[in-house]
């Protein structure tokens, strides 16, 4: 019972992080400098990954160089990247859609590298994702672009194979989460840095309302969510992790509501209820006691014996 509670306490805090990527897009659109996504997911990460590295003050070491790397292109760079490309690309929502696929995606990889068992629930929580995003973004029909297409898979498939080998790989025993983020968000943005340099240039001001988006994609959009994300990694079954982001776009949406006046439907509502059921089922549950498979004692108790009938004649005769 008591672990129970923790992997509840533990999924709860861990699905902030989604909770705040959600929050993005809405300071994006309304306080970053506009058409520049690579400026947006390089500040997010590079920043951020260089306090946290200031504050750890240890580097990889041995094959950590490389891990690092891998983990900081996988959940950093590279998804970002990917994502912000298929969100131009792709219209109605179409991008999110395509995104739902990642749960099944670590379900098949956590299947593979870390040995857990592919359940029947994952395959319908799975299913209930899927239909709950599409009931909260989806829009009509709309013609699909084949790069667009391509860049949201291959953003699913990073997330998936982030979170598989964070979890596969772990951390290191003298490493805590704020240094391990540092080293990921700073690889992350060493991976982005060219790309923003090369596509991109610097707005010719920047207003106070860029400034504080920044501040809060680099605090709360990177340092802070990832922090809490990775520490959930440690702790929750991959697969249990993986369908945590599916609050993204739920998030989204109910901000989009609440300041931007969007509407909100009674299917939207619907699909938002299903993916909260969704996250639920992908959890971890408390394994069921065997037939006949008593219950230990509380702490602090004791059970009664009843001696043996040769001690009682003893004691009587004593």
């Amino acid at each position: 019972m008591m672990k129970s509670r923790q992997n509840v306490l533990t999924a709860a805090v861990t699905g902030l992080a989604p909770a705040v990527w959600g929050s993005t897009y809405l300071v994006t659109t309304e306080l970053l400098p506009p058409d520049r996504p690579l400026l947006a997911t390089t500040m997010r990460a590079l920043p951020g990954g260089l306090l946290l590295l200031a504050l750890g003050r240890k580097l990889p070491v041995g094959v950590w160089w490389w891990r690092a790397l891998i983990l900081g292109v996988l959940n950093i760079g590279a998804f970002n990247f990917l994502l912000f490309f298929a969100a131009y690309r792709l219209p109605g929502g179409i991008a999110a859609m395509i995104m739902s696929a990642q749960p099944m995606f670590v379900v098949v990889l956590a299947a593979l590298f870390l040995g857990e068992r592919i359940r029947a629930i994952h395959a319908l929580a799975w299913a209930m994702g899927v239909a709950g995003v599409v009931l909260l973004v989806f829009r009509g029909t709309a013609s699909l672009d084949t790069l667009g297409v391509v860049a949201a898979v291959g953003g699913a498939l990073c997330m998936a194979l982030g979170i598989t080998l964070t979890k596969r790989w772990g951390r290191p025993e003298d490493v805590g989460v704020l240094t391990f983020t540092g080293w990921q968000l700073t690889a992350g943005g060493l991976v982005l840095l060219p790309f923003w340099l090369a596509l991109e240039d610097l707005p010719d001001t920047l207003t106070g309302s860029n400034i504080i988006g920044f501040a809060y994609l680099i605090t709360f959009g990177a340092v802070l969510s990832h922090m809490v994300w990775f520490r959930g990694i440690g702790r929750l079954p991959a697969v249990a992790v993986s369908f945590l982001a599916l609050g993204s776009p739920v998030v989204a949406t109910l901000l989009g509501y609440l300041v931007k006046d969007e509407t909100l439907s009674v299917l939207q509502i619907v699909g938002m209820a299903v993916i909260f059921a969704a996250i639920v089922l992908g959890q971890p549950r408390a394994p069921r006691p065997k037939p006949g498979e008593t219950s230990p004692a509380p702490p602090g108790t004791t059970v009664s014996q009843v001696p043996d009938q040769p001690a009682l004649e003893q004691e009587r005769s004593g």
